[in-house]
C-alpha cells in the first residue's frame, strides 16, 4: 500500500478540522488510510476489501470520515460506510433497509452483520450489485418527509361563541385571528374571556399616550390577551 500523505497525528484520531484540508470528500481519502492501519490483524483485510470492492462497483464514489468512521459518498450524499471494532467489522449502505428488506443480518450495523473474516463477506457480483443500488438511491436524494394534515379549527367555547354574537365587532375581529393566535390563546385552555378583550377597535389615544381601545383596553398583543 502507497504511504499515505496524512499528518503523523491523524494515525492516532480521526479530525474533523481535516475536512477542511483535504477539501472534504475525495476519491481517495488518506484519513481512511490512517483508519485502516491503526485497525486489528483481522480487520484490516476485510476493510481493505471493502474499500476496493465499493470503488469497482461505482466509480464515482468518494471518500471521508463521517461519524468517526470511513464513509462512501456519491456526489456528496451518503453511500455507505464501514468500521471497525474489537471483535468485528461491519459494513453498511446507507437506506440499506430499503435494498435487502428481511435479507439484512441481526448482530451489528448495517447489512452483513458480524464481520470476522473475508469470508464473512456476500459473494462479490452480490455486493456490487447493492453497492450500485445503494447509488442510485443516493442519486434520488431524501426521501421527502410526508406532510402533516392541516390541524382542524379549534371551535370556541359555547358561552364565549354566544358572547361574541352578541357583540358583532368583537366576532368580527375574534374571527379575523390567525389560527394559530386561537391555540396559544385561552381556548386551548378551556378558558373563555369577555368579546370586548377583543373590542378595542377604532382605536384611540388614552390620557397616557398609551394606545388603547374604545372600550378601554389594549388590543391582544402577540397572540395574548
Amino acid at each position: 500500500m502507497a504511504e499515505s500523505a496524512v499528518p503523523e497525528f491523524a494515525a492516532k484520531r480521526i479530525d474533523s478540522r481535516l475536512e477542511r484540508v483535504y477539501g472534504g470528500a475525495m476519491t481517495r481519502d488518506p484519513r481512511v488510510d490512517a483508519y485502516i492501519a491503526r485497525q486489528a490483524d483481522f480487520a484490516r483485510p476485510i476493510l481493505e476489501h471493502l474499500r476496493e470492492a465499493v470503488h469497482a462497483a461505482c466509480s464515482e464514489a468518494e471518500e471521508a470520515i463521517k461519524w468517526s468512521m470511513p464513509a462512501f459518498l456519491v456526489k456528496g450524499r451518503p453511500l455507505a460506510n464501514m468500521a471497525a471494532f474489537k471483535a468485528h467489522a461491519s459494513f453498511g449502505c446507507w437506506r440499506g433497509r430499503e435494498l435487502v428488506g428481511e435479507d439484512a443480518q441481526e448482530g451489528a450495523m448495517g447489512q452483513f452483520g458480524r464481520l470476522t473474516s473475508l469470508a464473512d463477506l456476500p459473494p462479490a457480483e452480490t455486493f456490487a450489485a447493492l453497492v450500485r443500488a445503494a447509488a442510485a438511491k443516493a442519486a434520488e436524494g431524501p426521501v421527502p418527509r410526508p406532510k402533516k394534515a392541516p390541524r382542524p379549527e379549534l371551535p370556541a367555547p359555547g358561552d364565549l361563541r354566544a358572547a361574541l354574537d352578541a357583540e358583532p365587532r368583537a366576532a368580527a375581529t375574534f374571527d379575523g385571528f390567525p389560527p394559530g393566535w386561537s391555540r396559544r390563546s385561552g381556548l386551548r385552555r378551556g378558558r373563555s374571556a369577555s368579546p370586548r378583550r377583543w373590542n378595542g377597535w377604532p382605536r384611540e389615544k388614552s390620557g397616557t399616550g398609551n394606545t388603547r381601545g374604545a372600550e378601554g383596553v389594549a388590543p391582544p398583543r402577540n397572540g395574548r390577551s
